[in-house]
């Protein structure tokens, strides 16, 4: 038991000294999408793997996209406990205000799979109001989460503002506009769009398993 102690010791000595990059900078936060507005990063972590110690210092809206347990190593601490994740899971971090530095850990049995959308700045204009539940959020974006089962259909809703689309599973989407245009196409998971346009939609599941969308819009 002392030798495990001593060697859980080390492992926390060794990954203080570790050098911290910026979140875009680890090897395994993959830039995926970049624009004025938007950073977006992909991870995937096989099992055992793990991140670099990386800080995030932009808000962040994370989106994951596969079954797996996960934990968190902060710098000079021992690893938090597991923590099991879904596909559709989206959570919200204002990392502007109070920046976060750790590593991450697979923990688990099956692949770590995960978007990091973070913000660079806001468009210029005044902050809309939600145009849908809202699934999770931060002082500069809003996340909407449809879960649609096969034939089912959101409420019809308008974007004033840019928005990011992420297929958090796969799914035959159709988007319809009120004018009665319509545009059915198979998504992946991971598969992002972006929309800089006020747009107004209903996203319907044309498929025949559950898919769930995640809508990413900036205030």
């Amino acid at each position: 038991m002392k030798g495990l102690i001593f060697t859980l010791l080390l492992g926390t000595a060794a990954m203080a000294q570790q050098t911290t990059v910026p979140s875009d900078h680890d090897p395994m936060h993959k830039t995926v999408f970049r624009n004025d507005y938007l950073l977006v990063l992909h991870v995937v972590l096989k099992p055992g793997e793990s991140t670099g110690v990386h800080t995030h210092s932009r808000d962040a809206i994370a989106v994951e996209m596969a079954e797996a347990q996960t934990s968190m190593q902060e710098p000079g601490k021992q690893p938090g406990g597991p923590r099991q994740v879904h596909p559709g899971d989206v959570v919200a971090y204002n990392y502007a205000r109070q920046p976060f530095t750790h590593k991450v850990i697979n923990a688990g049995k099956t692949n770590f799979n995960v978007l990091d959308v973070e913000l660079l700045k806001r468009p210029d204009g005044p902050e809309t109001k939600a145009v849908a539940p809202v699934a999770a959020e931060n002082p500069g974006m809003r996340a909407y989460r449809w879960e649609l089962g096969p034939g089912v259909s959101s409420a019809q809703h308008t974007h004033a503002r840019p928005y990011l689309i992420v297929a958090a599973t796969p799914m035959e989407l159709k988007m319809a506009s009120p004018d009665g245009q319509a545009m059915t196409h198979p998504v992946k998971t991971g598969e992002i769009h972006w929309v800089d346009q006020k747009e107004t939609h209903t996203l319907t599941n044309s498929g025949t398993e559950k898919g769930i969308i995640i809508e990413v819009e900036l205030k």
